[in-house]
Order: C-alpha cells, then structure tokens, then sequence
C-alpha cells in the first residue's frame, strides 16, 4: 500500500507551511507599524536600501523564472487547477506557492506512476 503522502511530499508542505508563516509574519508587522499601508508604499519599501534592491532583484528573477517553469511544467503533466497559482503567487507570497506547487506536481507525478 503506498502512503498518503512521500516523504519529500510532506517536505513541500512544510516548506510552504513556513513559507506563509515567515512572509506573512512580516506583512502583519508592516500593516500594523506603518501608517500608509498602500500596495504602493509597499513595494516602495522594498527597494529603500541597496541589500532591499539586491533581494527584490533576485527575488524577481526566481519568481519570474518559476512561473514560467511552473506553466510549462503543469500543462506538460495536466496538473488541473495550476493557474490558481498565478495569482497566489503575487497574492500571498512565492514562497507559499512554489514548494505548495512542487508538492501538487509530486503527488501527480506519483498518481500517474511517472516517479519510482
């Protein structure tokens, strides 16, 4: 009998499960001390001091590059419901989306007996 969930599976929840927790845990912080909450005053923020730039930077080109994978990757495997993704991805934070969207691809990868 194969188990409910593998081992790198409960990895990717784990990891998303942080994922939510650390970013939000920051944007929580953010509404609560800032006066101008705006999505404006947000991203303006984000790029207030060299070391903020090189992160948003690196951070872009990660999500950039992951929802171009992600796209290409669950329309190769039928994966159903992966545009959900999209906009989880600028709703809540990337690093919800992308181990929340590895553990989806392994347990169809898995369903289809494409993994050993």
């Amino acid at each position: 009998m194969k188990p409910k969930y593998t081992t790198i599976e409960l990895v990717y929840l784990v990891m998303a499960l942080i994922g939510i927790s650390a970013t939000w845990y920051f944007n929580v912080l953010f509404y609560l001390q800032t006066e101008d909450t705006s999505i404006t005053n947000f991203i303006a923020q984000t790029v207030t001091t060299l070391p903020a730039k090189s992160i948003s930077a690196d951070i872009s080109v990660v999500a950039t590059t992951f929802l171009i994978w992600m796209i290409y990757e669950a329309r190769k495997i039928k994966l159903k419901y992966w545009w959900l993704f999209l906009p989880l991805t600028f709703m809540i934070a990337i690093a919800f989306t992308f181990p929340l969207f590895l553990f989806f691809r392994e347990q169809k990868l898995r369903k289809d007996n494409l993994l050993g």
